[in-house]
């Protein structure tokens, strides 16, 4: 029988070196399939993000990324169980500022704690709300929708998913700033706001997904009066920022990310991070972007990690500020 040392000394002498159990399962990574949670259901643009992901990711690693659709309490159930997954980067997922950054203020527990359950991985893309009304509505800009709002406080009525979503607290935000009282009438989701708006049930909406929406502002059977990006969207590029319209420094964006449970080995992290900037590179991701109105993006792990930290804070405020409780 050959002792530890004679068998270390008779490989070294072949060439080949012994690593730590750790470092053979890291350097194999991934060894079976990853599954990417989704937080949404199936169809809608996060959705499309994470699909798009998980391909590009995919493709780069030589493994295959399964989506799953885990919905619910507004993306808090499926990011609930990437933070109860095992820590091996074989489970990751797709989350948002809902409950990375607004959930964690709105309820008083959570299943989660963002700060301590989460490895960052990258963001992934950024949508911008859009102001988007009737064309019956008595204003046609921001002007004089806020006008309008403050000849008749608290009677305008606006839909939005919910309270305490991002179209919800960007509504709260131009409230604020420009000094207005608007209704906040919420739906379940987009699905439900389009067709309202459509019918003129209700005329107004802080829609957080322009892809919901575009085909009809294009058509002229709703009109878009403000985006609340720090830019012009690229496929609206004739309507302004609410930054442009009166309000400079005014900037809302809803956004998505990439995250593992939290003590994922930081190898694993960085891996899942080059694979996703090098498949974001490509032009099948681009264009599956462009078809949503989404903006691409790409980050270090420890830029999303301050990222989600800032707007904790940002919205941690708001939240605070103006005692919005989740409903």
């Amino acid at each position: 029988m050959i002792d530890r040392r004679q068998f270390i000394a008779a490989t070294a002498a072949t060439g080949f070196t012994l690593a730590p159990a750790t470092g053979w399962s890291q350097d194999a990574y991934p060894n079976r399939p990853v599954k990417l949670v989704v937080p949404f259901p199936p169809g809608g643009p996060t959705d499309i993000m994470g699909r798009t992901a998980a391909k590009a990711m995919g493709d780069v690693l030589v493994q295959s990324f399964v989506v799953e659709n885990k919905a619910g309490a507004g993306g808090n159930i499926g990011t609930d169980a990437v933070a109860k997954a095992a820590p091996d980067g074989h489970t990751i997922g797709l989350s948002a500022i809902s409950s990375l950054a607004i959930a964690p203020h709105l309820y008083d527990k959570l299943p989660f704690q963002v700060e301590k359950d989460f490895a960052p991985i990258s963001l992934v893309g950024t949508t911008p709300c859009v102001v988007v009304v009737h064309p019956s509505a008595p204003f046609t800009d921001l002007k004089g929708l806020v006008a309008y709002a403050k000849a008749n406080p608290g009677k305008l009525g606006y839909a939005t998913s919910g309270i305490g979503t991002s179209n919800h607290l960007a509504a709260e935000l131009l409230q604020s700033v420009a000094g207005i009282e608007l209704l906040n009438v919420p739906y379940k989701g987009s699905s439900q706001i389009v067709p309202d708006l459509l019918s003129g049930t209700v005329i107004m909406s802080m829609e957080s997904s322009l892809a919901t929406t575009l085909q009809h502002i294009r058509s002229g059977k709703l009109k878009a009066l403000a985006v609340t990006s720090p830019a012009r969207a690229k496929a609206l590029p004739d309507v302004p920022t609410v930054a442009e319209s009166g309000y400079p420094g005014f900037a809302v964006e809803t956004w998505f990310g990439l995250i593992a449970p939290a003590a994922t080995p930081p190898a694993v992290v960085q891996k899942l991070h080059d694979a996703w900037a090098k498949g974001a590179k490509t032009a099948e991701a681009q264009v599956a972007f462009d078809n949503i109105s989404g903006n691409l993006r790409v980050t270090t792990p420890q830029e999303f990690a301050a990222f989600i930290k800032a707007e904790n804070q940002r919205w941690g405020d708001l939240i605070r500020k103006l005692n919005i409780k989740a409903g």
